[in-house]
């Protein structure tokens, strides 16, 4: 397939120069970059998340629903009252 792309001249003579250096068409060494760049980008996925939980016993006298509440008693305790 045909495929017009621009490049900008330091590009251009980049790629020209490396495509010489490996014996290559600039078209092939273009076709042979993308496709390792490709490849290597399907490599580098994320692992999936994998959530560990501990179980443990509620904290007695402990609110959950108002979890600021735990903040500020233990700024309290640690710096005194405003």
């Amino acid at each position: 397939m045909r495929t017009t792309i621009s490049l900008s001249d330091r590009l251009d003579r980049q790629v020209r120069r490396e495509a010489a250096t490996r014996g290559m068409s600039v078209s092939a060494f273009i076709a042979k970059t993308l496709d390792d760049a490709l490849k290597r980008r399907d490599r580098t996925t994320v692992p999936p998340f994998r959530l560990v939980t501990v179980r443990s016993r509620p904290c007695v006298g402990v609110d959950l629903d108002r979890p600021r509440v735990l903040e500020v008693e233990e700024d309290a305790a640690r710096f005194g009252r405003g």
